[in-house]
């Protein structure tokens, strides 16, 4: 039974993941864009994330009843204060499984494509052991 339950927590816990994860990536992108050019648009999210204007809308309108992001019909994404957290919490956690990975050795690509996957569901105390073990490699060199 105990093993049926722990079980049960980790497909709860990835359950989890999953739900978070599209918020996740859409305002790190709208985060990205608007650094970048001043603004995103739906045009922007489709062709970055290879999807139909309408996927994006849906996604946007969960997004906006999340609280992470505001927009108007035709206008401009705005990440929210809270969208603003989760996107700067979202690209540190993509920046120290990306740098773990090439730290173990893992070709930048390779490791730039599987840090996409691995962030969200890395737990925190995964996360922090891959910071120390970053932290020690950079000691040694």
């Amino acid at each position: 039974m105990a093993r049926r339950h722990k079980a049960s927590e980790q497909h709860a816990r990835t359950r989890s993941d999953h739900a978070t994860e599209l918020a996740e990536d859409y305002v790190e992108a709208i985060d990205d864009f608007v650094r970048a050019n001043g603004q995103c648009r739906v045009t922007d999210l489709a062709e970055h994330f290879g999807v139909s204007h309408v996927t994006v809308n849906r996604t946007v309108g969960r997004l906006q009843k999340g609280g992470w992001v505001t927009t108007e019909p035709y206008g401009p994404i705005e990440l929210t204060d809270e969208g603003s957290r989760l996107a700067e919490v979202s690209r540190k956690r993509h920046e120290v499984v990306l740098q773990f990975l090439m730290s173990l050795g893992v070709s930048e690509s390779v490791a730039t494509i599987d840090a996409e996957g691995i962030e969200h569901h890395v737990s925190d105390e995964t996360l922090e052991a891959m910071q120390r073990f970053i932290g020690e490699q950079v000691g040694d060199r």
